[in-house]
């Protein structure tokens, strides 16, 4: 089944060319079924790239999803016209009467500011308080996942002595878990970040429990009981080129970057990239859609709490 997306978004023609199999708003209205409604909190700087690589994620499973965009009010982004935010972009305000079967709350490049100290952080506050009571399952994505598990349960960030950049091996702690269903002993996954969270203060949380870790980079995927909560602090949804372009931005620069680890075959950056990881980054949000979103929402969703 298809991603239904607006039908001039700019993700439309990449995902068509890549054979991912996109439904404009006119034919999905002609089908009998209650598609998925799925909130993206977009909080990364360059919106239409980030736009896209979650619904080629989201569009890839058996089940229709309906993408909703939606933006803080409280920021105004730089990095993404205007028109492109009025044309596809709702704001809180306009959703909040609304119920939905999931959200995905983006990682932001604002990890360097304390929380209080990010312009929009009162008002992600509200969202996140807002999900307990009007969405199904809410999937929290690097800072994403350290702000959510700051608001929800206090875990702190601190920062690391060198930056967490490149694709590394993962492993699976919670053998069981839906999340990771079909999944390798190991995976590889994209991190760029440079503050994290202690697996000590996660597992001082009786609610949650880590599913997932790396002995390089650390706790991996964090989830509540029932998924009502699900938290990862990687970057799977990354395309091949993203730890490419920042690589090249900050090393024109002149900021202190090393090579991307695990990236660029034998260390050449003039080579490309080599992926690793979109097979499992495809596997783990179709999981997610599958088993905490359409397996447990109410059909009518009126009755999401």
């Amino acid at each position: 089944m298809p991603i239904k997306i607006p039908n001039n978004l700019p993700a439309v023609k990449t995902l068509t060319n890549e054979n991912i199999f996109v439904m404009t708003e006119h034919r999905a209205i002609t089908q009998d079924i209650r598609p998925l409604q799925i909130l993206v909190l977009n909080l990364m700087p360059k919106k239409i790239e980030t736009e896209t690589q979650f619904a080629r994620l989201l569009g890839n499973s058996p089940l229709q999803v309906e993408m909703e965009l939606i933006h803080t009010s409280s920021h105004q982004s730089k990095n993404v016209a205007e028109e492109h935010l009025l044309a596809f972009y709702k704001t809180f305000e306009d959703v909040k009467h609304r119920n939905f079967d999931g959200m995905i709350i983006t990682g932001a490049p604002v990890e360097h500011l304390a929380f209080e100290e990010v312009e929009y952080w009162q008002e992600l506050c509200e969202i996140m308080e807002w999900s307990k009571t009007h969405v199904h399952s809410t999937f929290h994505v690097c800072w994403g996942a350290q702000a959510g598990l700051y608001y929800h349960y206090g875990i702190q960030k601190y920062g690391v002595p060198e930056k967490m950049f490149g694709i590394f091996p993962h492993v699976v702690e919670h053998k069981s878990s839906m999340l990771f269903r079909g999944f390798d002993d190991v995976f590889m996954v994209p991190q760029s970040r440079h503050t994290t969270v202690l697996r000590e203060d996660v597992e001082k949380v009786k609610e949650l429990k880590i599913l997932a870790s790396s002995d390089k980079t650390g706790v991996y995927a964090m989830a509540t009981k029932n998924g009502k909560n699900i938290f990862v602090t990687g970057h799977s949804e990354y395309d091949a080129d993203t730890l490419k372009n920042e690589y090249l931005r900050d090393k024109s620069q002149g900021k202190p970057i090393k090579i991307p680890e695990n990236y660029f075959p034998g260390d050449d950056e003039t080579k490309p990239p080599l992926v690793t990881w979109r097979a499992h980054a495809h596997l783990l949000f179709s999981n997610w859609l599958n088993y905490f979103v359409y397996q447990s929402t109410p059909y009518d969703i009126e009755k999401v709490q």
